[in-house]
């Protein structure tokens, strides 16, 4: 590459190639590398869905705390979703959203009877109940053989 000339370094010294005013600046990148989110398409959905509970939060504040109607609506909303991979943290499958999210792309968790392998999956609240490891995964035959509950039939496996 050849050397700038001084014209060209003095325009560069005005750019911030940091922080785009359509793109959300470095707060995106902060986020994105907070919560583990690979691709901006997710982190573009996630954001219109904060901006939307946020809007409906601020509703139900204006309501009447007695009126039943507010409190079936904060029940509802509470009953929403969560990423995949903040749900294996807070059940203590992993320490890390980091560790969570390469576990579920490798395929070692499963939802139900379903194996998930995308990270940006989202599990309501009684579905937490069935997040488990997948039944030939390394990692859960290594935590039974530590914890002495591994089966001579999960041997054979």
């Amino acid at each position: 590459m050849r050397k700038l000339k001084f014209h060209e370094k003095k325009l560069l010294k005005k750019v911030n190639f940091l922080e785009w005013k359509k793109e959300g600046g470095q707060r995106e990148a902060l986020v994105m590398r907070r919560y583990h989110i690979t691709g901006r398409d997710d982190y573009k959905k996630y954001s219109v869905l904060c901006g939307v509970v946020t809007k409906l939060v601020n509703i139900l504040k204006q309501i009447d705390p007695k009126d039943p109607f507010r409190v079936e609506m904060t029940d509802r909303l509470l009953e929403k979703l969560r990423r995949l991979a903040t749900v294996l943290v807070r059940l203590h499958f992993c320490e890390s959203l980091k560790e969570a999210v390469t576990y579920i792309e490798q395929g070692h968790i499963r939802v139900g009877p379903d194996t998930v392998t995308d990270p940006a999956f989202l599990v309501t609240r009684p579905l937490e109940d069935f997040v488990t490891w997948v039944d030939t995964s390394k990692i859960r035959k290594n935590m039974l053989q530590y914890n002495e509950r591994l089966d001579d039939y999960d041997l054979l496996n």
